[in-house]
């Protein structure tokens, strides 16, 4: 049984301004190999992002852009089940090498979180975060390092074969099915089945969709849309065209409350329209 593990960090709400890297590789339920690395993401740094993982736009001027570590990427990852926790990483994997124009590869992937809504009952439904899962199964790590955060995920997935004796080769089938395989199929703001579910997500600004498409779109993939940003908010949508205002002052008063919140400890995650669109894709694809 062979898999590797990724997760990134980026430098601001653009998910291809990858900052960092890890990648893990474990083989017969051991850690074989890894390898991090800072990446110069050729964007700007927020705040918002610089005060989750640290990394700062000094951290990176000396580290090498995405294409320096392509060959690296796929000697560990190609024709390989790769896991990753929730899709953010695979799609922001996506975005950068489309930003770059480096060559997709051949991967397999799996998401452990929804491996661990179907392992562990007690996160089925909310606390699927990968911080609590590490909780539920015991296991320490330094939260929002990249090289921390896939060895963590790569416990997730060794913890959950070994609860439910399931083969990774069987989970990747099983994700892809109802989290209670005895369970009517019920309807709610959020598709309970989705692979956000849970996320409270908010738009703002001009999106190339009809808002009433977008939200049902972010419903159909799990999210309860609220019309605004408050204390429940866990993701943002700011309109691609709006996104550019990031450095600058000019946020509509969704995006500064959220910031405001961010500041405060909430969790909020702000993505671009076109990242959201990107992952709304992936997870549906997979469904």
């Amino acid at each position: 049984m062979e898999f590797v593990a990724i997760d990134v960090e980026t430098a601001n709400a653009d998910m291809a301004s990858i900052c960092q890297i890890g990648l893990v590789k474990y083989k017969d339920g051991e850690l074989q190999k890894e390898w991090s690395s800072l990446i110069n993401p050729e964007d700007y740094f927020d705040f918002i992002n610089v005060g989750i993982h640290g990394i700062t736009e000094e951290s990176v001027a000396n580290s090498p852009v995405l294409s320096e570590v392509y060959d690296i990427l796929v000697e560990f990852m190609s024709d390989e089940i790769c896991v990753c926790h929730t899709h953010f990483d695979r799609v922001s994997l996506f975005r950068a090498f489309e930003q770059s124009s480096l060559k997709h590869f051949n991967i397999t992937w799996l998401d452990s979180a929804r491996v661990a809504r179907r392992a562990w009952e007690e996160c089925a439904w909310s606390g699927y975060g990968l911080a609590n899962v590490c909780k539920i199964i015991g296991y320490e790590f330094q939260h929002h390092d990249a090289l921390e955060d896939a060895k963590a995920s790569g416990q997730v997935i060794l913890a959950a074969l070994n609860k439910t004796g399931m083969d990774i080769e069987s989970w990747l089938s099983r994700v892809n099915k109802p989290i209670d395989l005895n369970a009517p199929t019920i309807c709610r703001k959020g598709n309970p089945e989705g692979e956000l579910f849970g996320e409270v997500l908010a738009f703002t600004g001009a999106l190339m969709v009809p808002r009433a498409e977008a939200s049902e779109l972010a419903s159909s993939i799990g999210c309860e849309v609220g019309s605004g940003v408050t204390k429940k908010t866990t993701i943002l949508v700011v309109g691609d065209q709006d996104i550019t205002k990031l450095a600058g002052k000019s946020k509509s008063s969704k995006h500064i409350k959220a910031e405001t919140l961010i500041s405060k400890g909430q969790k909020i995650r702000v993505l671009k329209e076109s990242d959201f669109v990107e992952l709304v894709n992936m997870s549906q694809n997979n469904a």
